[in-house]
């Protein structure tokens, strides 16, 4: 049980109280970050999202919801293509707000990206930086007007090279902040979604163990919407946390049958992020019963808000929180799965969880990175 003592274990389950702390400065600068947003934001701006690895599939997920907070202009675009690719993303007469998000704030793209989009659009953009690092290079730039700097809790910049209090938090930081309006409504939701969180990650801990035992070699994630982006990221915790001893792909569930869907064998781990629509869940529903009757996969896992009634299909784990009202951060627990799964693979493989690249390949802060 060492790895109890580990920084990742503890950053995965402290996560409930990093979002209420995280929702607490949100409330603490509402009237700044309205300020800002009023200064900045029209429907002429197009807001990007930018992060590099884990900290760009935040932005993944959020253009799903962007509608939802009335943003009509918005893409999401890692710091690594734009860095390379800044003026086909980038147009000199038009107005953007570029949200960068970054766990330390000191990656060569992270920093390239400001100053690159900087000089492309000059008094046109504007920047949100949202990172866990208060000693980090972008939360230590000068201060400008043009600029709203957001450091979350201290605790979410993760010791452990994956990174999972920070994206969670990172997460749900953004959703707040475009949520601005309901910010006082949106205290019971947190407060909802890190009950949720507590009682999956007692309830669920030891089953995800044993499941993390089964002799597999490949896992699939699929999510539809922003679920997909959840998929992403749980697919690269599982995936470096076990130094690519278990290689990982993600998708979403019609995108799964175009291909990707021969990766499948007998010693694949499949988990699917159910959908809350009805609709869009019949289409999950039966990519789930054709992979059955296709081949048997060494185990199955579905992660959904309510229990799904499904006869065909023998699931090895239902993943579902207790029941609550539901919450419009809920996307936020499905990450859940991806980062348990990938602690309890660690263990069953004898790794480090904290530093689980036994070779060196890669490093919590990426390296070797020259900015041209």
């Amino acid at each position: 049980m060492g790895f109890v003592n580990s920084n990742t274990y503890r950053e995965i389950f402290h996560q409930p109280e990093m979002w209420r702390q995280t929702y607490s400065i949100i409330s603490e600068r509402k009237e700044e970050i309205s300020n800002f947003l009023s200064n900045y934001y029209n429907n002429d701006v197009t807001v990007v999202f930018t992060g590099a690895g884990t900290s760009s599939y935040v932005g993944n997920i959020l253009q799903y919801l962007m509608a939802g907070y009335g943003i009509t202009n918005y893409k999401s675009v890692a710091t690594t293509d734009l860095t390379t690719h800044a003026d086909t993303i980038f147009l000199k007469n038009k107005k953007y707000i570029l949200v960068s998000l970054a766990r330390s704030g000191n990656s060569p793209e992270s920093i390239a990206a400001v100053d690159i989009a900087d000089s492309i659009c000059g008094d046109n953009i504007s920047h949100i930086f949202i990172t866990c690092n208060a000693e980090g290079a972008l939360a230590k730039r000068e201060p400008k007007s043009n600029v709203l700097s957001l450091i979350l809790p201290d605790a979410t910049n993760d010791k452990g090279l994956a990174m999972t209090s920070s994206f969670s938090s990172m997460l749900l930081m953004a959703m707040l902040v475009f949520d601005l309006n309901n910010v006082e409504e949106n205290r019971a939701g947190v407060d909802k979604l890190s009950k949720k969180a507590e009682y999956m990650l007692n309830r669920y801990s030891e089953d995800i163990q044993k499941i993390a035992a089964i002799d597999f070699e490949r896992a699939v994630f699929l999510g539809s919407g922003e679920k997909k982006g959840i998929a992403e990221e749980c697919h690269l915790k599982l995936q470096e946390l076990t130094d690519g001893k278990v290689i990982c792909l993600f998708d979403s569930f019609l995108g799964f049958r175009h291909g990707p869907k021969a990766a499948l064998n007998e010693k694949t781990l499949i988990i699917y992020l159910f959908a809350d629509d009805e609709k869009t869940l019949k289409y999950e529903i039966d990519l789930v019963v054709q992979i059955n009757q296709q081949i048997k996969p060494a185990g199955q896992i579905y992660v959904a808000e309510r229990k799904i009634e499904q006869t065909e299909v023998k699931f090895d784990l239902e993943m579902v929180p207790e029941t609550y009202e539901n919450t419009k951060f809920d996307v936020i627990l499905y990450v859940l799965v991806g980062q348990l799964l990938g602690l309890f693979k660690n263990v069953e493989l004898k790794l480090d969880p904290d530093s689980p690249s036994a070779s060196g390949k890669i490093a919590r802060v990426v390296e070797g990175v020259t900015i041209y």
